[in-house]
């Protein structure tokens, strides 16, 4: 019976343009490099608009597919790079392959879809031109997962672009306003269309005003992690859930947490999947678990529990940098390691302040 299998590797790098560890998990036949439909990375950059180390590690990872799997294979990859390892968060890649299986399928086998959206103008960045895009592309990435019910959805990671000067003074060129002039300000308004563009192809927002984007929190995805990068002007996107036709022990299941401390919902996750544990995971339990992903923030009104923080209020470092690390330090403390995918900014994902998890593991 022919079926597809998600294959999941996480491979440890030295730098943001090290592909060694991949190298040699093709080399060594681990990985078939034509199966490859996505890469997520951290990079060990600022994860700011003038972050190099995502353009550096997508490079490096396009140019080694394309030796591998030819262009057009390499295309088709979608590459997120996240920028930003604070604390103790360890620069690492998940690498994501569909294989084709003669093996009966599995109900709850984890399914992956992808999909690619054409270039935004700038002007539609953080808009509900850019909404839509993204809707659009999820409806395209189920369909690529068979993923007919939006419930089966786990979790959708996307990449996005943002705005640079360059961009906003050729969209003035055009007689075109930007949704802001403020560069580092448009990372954010793209993941909240983003995310809305998520939550909207996931039914759980109805219809949208312009105005919401980036504004009203109460609009939220509990299954969206968006990144943004200078990069790239359209969208990467990969759905993770479970669908039909699919086999192989890879399960997923998702949390979301209300602030950076409530770890309860992803201890419970973890449990659904068969690593219940009252404490930190035992080493045995963390064989099983492939990969966690997570989004942080700083809640918008700078307090935590009710206790005042610096989040937002400190001159040298950005809040989204805050967050990774002390939401990757949390998530951490109850896995047993650090080699976690845990992004900043977390606009429309989840509540103010918390942020949606996902956990992959080998099944019991």
């Amino acid at each position: 019976m022919s079926t597809r299998r998600a294959v999941v590797h996480r491979i440890a790098v030295a730098a943001p343009d090290d592909v060694s560890g991949l190298e040699r998990a093709i080399a060594e036949g681990r990985i078939v490099p034509g199966a490859v439909v996505a890469i997520f990375g951290k990079t060990e950059g600022n994860g700011l608009v003038n972050d190099w180390t995502r353009g550096l590690a997508a490079r490096a990872l396009r140019d080694l597919l394309r030796r591998h799997a030819g262009e057009a294979a390499a295309e088709r990859v979608c590459l997120v790079m996240s920028g930003g390892t604070e604390g103790g968060l360890s620069p690492h890649l998940t690498v994501f392959e569909v294989r084709e299986a003669d093996e009966p399928a599995e109900p709850g086998a984890l399914a992956i879809g992808h999909a690619h959206t054409a270039d935004l103008a700038p002007e539609e960045v953080g808009r509900l031109a850019q909404v839509e895009s993204v809707a659009e592309g999820v409806r395209a990435a189920m369909r690529d997962a068979g993923i007919a019910d939006p419930a089966d959805v786990q979790f959708v990671q996307v990449k996005c672009p943002l705005l640079t000067s360059e961009r906003i003074a050729a969209a003035r060129g055009r007689g075109a306003d930007c949704a802001t002039a403020d560069t580092l300000k448009s990372m954010g308004l793209s993941r909240a269309a983003a995310s809305l563009g998520i939550a909207t192809a996931l039914g759980e927002v109805g219809a949208l005003e312009e105005g919401a984007i980036g504004r009203d929190f109460a609009l939220a995805s509990s299954r969206a992690s968006a990144s943004a990068g200078v990069e790239l002007m359209g969208h990467e996107i990969v759905v993770l859930g479970r669908g039909a036709g699919w086999s192989g022990p890879l399960r997923i299941d998702h949390a979301t947490m209300a602030d950076a401390l409530d770890v309860e919902p992803v201890r419970a996750a973890l449990a659904r999947l068969g690593l219940g544990a009252a404490g930190q995971l035992a080493p045995a339990q963390r064989e099983r678990l492939v990969a966690l992903l997570a989004k942080a923030e700083a809640p918008s009104d700078g307090r935590l529990r009710g206790r005042r923080t610096t989040m937002l209020t400190d001159s040298d470092l950005a809040a989204t940098r805050h967050a990774r690390g002390f939401v990757g330090g949390v998530l951490a403390g109850l896995v047993g390691h650090a080699e976690l995918y845990v992004s900043g900014g977390a606009e429309h994902q989840g509540p103010d302040g918390g942020g949606p998890v996902a956990i992959i593991a080998h099944a019991p």
